[in-house]
């Protein structure tokens, strides 16, 4: 059984969309983006083809890495999902680290 609290995520995909570096009142920077997995994973014994994509955020310092990627990049991140606000239930991928896969 998982940790109570267990949120983390962690996913190969490429950078479908990058929008602009905007910051918050408070002047922190914020990145918005959209990653595109794909893969095979096994489920009930049989091969099965996946395809998702998700809204990510990065958020400090990190999103000024994020701000400056082009779509296509392949890349491996880690992070946890939230509501996208108070309104929408959306889950939203925070994004905690961005590693670049070789061959970008």
């Amino acid at each position: 059984m998982p940790e109570p609290g267990l949120n983390e995520l962690r996913l190969d995909a490429r950078v479908a969309e990058v929008l602009p570096l905007r910051r918050t009142p408070a002047g922190v920077p914020v990145a918005s983006c959209v990653l595109a997995h794909e893969s095979k994973q096994m489920e009930a014994g049989l091969a099965r083809d996946v395809s998702v994509e998700l809204q990510a955020v990065a958020v400090g310092e990190l999103a000024g890495v994020l701000a400056v990627v082009s779509p296509g990049v392949a890349v491996k991140i880690t992070g946890f999902l939230a509501a996208r606000s108070m309104r929408s239930r959306s889950p939203v991928l925070h994004l905690n680290t961005i590693e670049f896969l070789e061959g970008n």
